[in-house]
């Protein structure tokens, strides 16, 4: 006859067995209770996230992979030299995966090397500002951001008119952007041989920055403990300051979701005897440190929530700028290469316009004097973490998350400038104030846009690996 202790064993076996054979089944009830399988409203937000899941995957996705690899969009002029305003830089990542690989001179299109930026006043015909000269012989020369496409002048107007035209365009960058202006133009990278993906660079010099990001630009207590990040709560805060944080923590989300699909993998304990090419793949146990409920303290899922409410908002902001965007001609030099990119914009934003419900943005800042003050301080503790960017110790995770800041900060200056509210062209009218972006502010909001669609994509991914 079996003993009691031996039916214990067996009946206890047989419910580990019973439990991990349910973990990785692959039937509807398990696959909802997964993590990463979200359900449900986006908060503040008039969508599922199961409608961003189809739309994202589906059709946005795959242009945007297209899209990105024009040669329009994946050079990306950066100064990655820069010094960190905030604490002196004592730990430079010296790990090779840190460092960016150099542009080649005969890579960069023709049409990107002579362009020249439009504050850069003549004491001649306006017109001549528009013919592109080259200024260096390569790639790290003091290139300026090409506006052929989007700076329509009237050639007949006086050198005057054209000097009071500037200034008022300087005041208006001023007041509207969200970025800090770098220093110095810097100097092109190729964003294909350099992805974004995980390079080793952790620790307290990583930790540091985003700590400083939440705890001293976020609108969160006076006093933040050091659990801040974890136990965020946003209860009792106004819809400005929820929004300020869902996008930090959907940008964070995202990054995060970036370096797990794409880790290093390696059986070694240091990363400097890794074989010179590296491997890089999906690391679901990475995704489940990062997010689970058992190791956030139940935050996770709501931090995989932020992602979806800030690709929300970029898509809103897409939305928002489509009819200036596809008037753009997304110069380089090559007629053929430039005629597909503009295709290929215009379908894409086709696609971004036809999406039954984007962010509203129409219901922030209300409320007279108060809501201004509130708006200038949502820009400035933005601004404060475009320079915190320059802080980052790896060369790789500089430029990813300098230029992710970039494009949010370009999404909501098109949010919130309030100059594409009634967008118009002015290409007959010189005497209206023109906005127009940078060059880089487009190729900035694009990329970033695209590095938020690839994590929600990412994640259908990590899902089918659970089942």
């Amino acid at each position: 006859m079996m003993s009691l202790s031996h039916l214990t064993v067996i009946l206890l076996s047989l419910l580990i067995f019973r439990v991990n054979a349910n973990y990785f089944a692959t039937n509807t009830e398990k696959d909802d209770q997964c993590f990463c399988k979200l359900k449900g409203s986006i908060d503040d937000c008039s969508c599922s996230v199961d409608t961003v899941d189809h739309f994202n995957n589906v059709k946005i996705y795959p242009r945007l992979r297209s899209l990105l690899v024009k040669d329009y969009f994946r050079f990306y002029k950066v100064n990655l030299k820069q010094e960190c305003p905030f604490w002196s830089d004592d730990s430079r990542c010296a790990i090779r995966y840190c460092h960016v690989q150099p542009c080649q001179d005969e890579d960069i299109p023709p049409g990107l090397k002579g362009d020249v930026s439009r504050h850069t006043l003549y004491d001649k015909n306006p017109a001549d500002k528009y013919k592109a000269t080259r200024q260096g012989d390569n790639c790290g020369s003091d290139y300026r951001d090409h506006n052929e496409d989007l700076g329509y002048l009237n050639t007949t107007i006086s050198v005057k008119n054209y000097e009071e035209f500037q200034m008022w365009q300087r005041h208006d960058d001023a007041v509207d952007n969200f970025c800090v202006s770098e220093t110095s133009p810097g100097e092109y990278v190729d964003l294909l041989p350099n992805p974004e993906r995980y390079t080793g660079y952790k620790g307290p010099s990583a930790h540091r920055i985003w700590r400083s990001i939440y705890m001293e630009n976020c609108f969160g207590p006076e006093q933040p403990t050091r659990k801040f990040i974890e136990s965020f709560k946003m209860e009792g805060m106004c819809l400005e300051k929820r929004v300020f944080y869902r996008v930090i923590s959907g940008l964070h989300s995202s990054i995060n979701i970036h370096l797990c699909a794409k880790y290093l993998l390696s059986e070694k304990d240091s990363l400097e005897v890794v074989s010179v090419g590296g491997e890089w793949g999906p690391n679901l146990s990475e995704l489940r440190r990062r997010f689970s409920p058992e190791s956030t303290e139940g935050n996770g899922p709501l931090w995989l929530k932020n992602l979806y409410f800030i690709y929300l908002l970029e898509l809103r902001a897409l939305a928002k700028a489509a009819p200036y965007l596809q008037r753009g001609e997304y110069y380089t030099g090559n007629d053929e290469d430039d005629q597909d990119t503009r295709l290929a914009v215009n379908d894409f934003l086709n696609i971004v316009k036809s999406f039954p419900v984007h962010f509203n943005e129409s219901v922030m800042f209300n409320g007279g004097s108060e809501a201004k003050v509130l708006k200038e301080e949502f820009r400035q503790h933005f601004r404060n973490i475009s320079r915190i960017m320059d802080c980052v110790g790896c060369d790789k995770c500089k430029l990813w998350g300098k230029l992710q800041i970039h494009g949010l900060g370009t999404a909501l200056k098109i949010l919130f400038s309030g100059r594409f509210d009634q967008w118009e062209s002015t290409l007959d009218d010189i005497n209206k104030k023109q906005f127009y972006l940078e060059r880089s502010e487009i190729v900035a909001l694009i990329n970033a846009f695209g590095r938020l669609s690839d994590s929600v994509f990412q994640l259908e991914i990590f899902r089918r690996m659970m089942r």
